[in-house]
């Protein structure tokens, strides 16, 4: 097997590599600083549309992890760029917050219930019966069905939410239509990130904590892939895929010096 390039950019998940439950996690500030003194290109991604890239910088420099808005890709931000690649100033009705109305805001569409292209599904801690029952009739009477990503679960102090997943199920049963997921494991948000920051594939390596979407979409997308044990994943769970990380490392920190 061909001996792979040097890693010359780096894509890397926020929640469990970067921070936990609000917190950062020892080693991030390092890597981030690292990364930015050594002007190799990076972005930190999220499948979370919760937040606008501007929100997430402002959090993340509030925990002391300074990464600019340019280095933040959501989900939210791939699924718009799908959407203007697809349906160029279209319209759509969206479950969700800030980071999905603006995202689509920004590439031109119009958010409306009235005969949209699509229904765009992201993330929010209000999904409502109302909404879902809309969406339930507007893609019974054509509308394209989109959702942001497949997590089925997010996590809280409290415990797992059930997140985007869950509800496009819910949808899915009561329609019969399955939507397109823009975000991990598509390796899609992984290509459009990388366009983004002019990388490519073959000198980059992703960082996650989760083996069903991190690792997949970096495999899937040609990067080399990064496993830490930080968030949900076990070295025993690694094991129960039929496909593995290119490394497992045991947080953020012990990458800091392959900057």
């Amino acid at each position: 097997m061909a001996e792979r390039k040097p890693i010359e950019s780096w894509l890397t998940d926020m929640d469990g590599v970067l921070i936990h439950e609000g917190v950062p996690i020892p080693g991030a500030d390092a890597f981030i600083k690292k990364l930015r003194e050594s002007g190799r290109p990076f972005l930190v991604l999220t499948n979370n549309s919760i937040y606008t890239a501007r929100d997430l910088h402002a959090r993340l420099q509030r925990m002391g992890l300074d990464v600019p808005v340019e280095n933040i890709w959501t989900s939210a931000l791939a699924t718009a760029q799908f959407l203007d690649d697809q349906r160029p100033g279209g319209t759509a009705y969206v479950i969700g917050e800030a980071g999905m109305t603006t995202a689509l805001h920004d590439i031109g569409y119009v958010l409306t219930d009235h005969e949209p292209d699509y229904v765009v599904l992201g993330e929010t801690r209000t999904y409502s019966f109302e909404a879902m029952t809309k969406a339930v009739r507007l893609i019974n009477g054509g509308a394209r069905f989109i959702c942001t990503n497949p997590d089925e679960t997010g996590p809280s102090a409290e415990g797992p939410l059930p997140a985007t997943g869950a509800v496009a199920a819910l949808i899915t049963k009561a329609t019969g239509k399955k939507p397109y997921f823009a975000g991990k494991p598509n390796p899609l948000m992984m290509r459009t990130g990388l366009n983004a920051i002019g990388a490519h594939s073959e000198t980059s390596a992703m960082i996650g904590d989760r083996m069903d979407t991190d690792v997949l979409a970096g495999l899937e997308a040609g990067m080399m892939t990064f496993l830490v044990l930080t968030g949900l994943t076990t070295p025993e769970d690694v094991e129960r895929y039929p496909y593995r990380p290119s490394k497992v490392v045991d947080s953020i920190a012990d990458l800091v010096d392959r900057v």
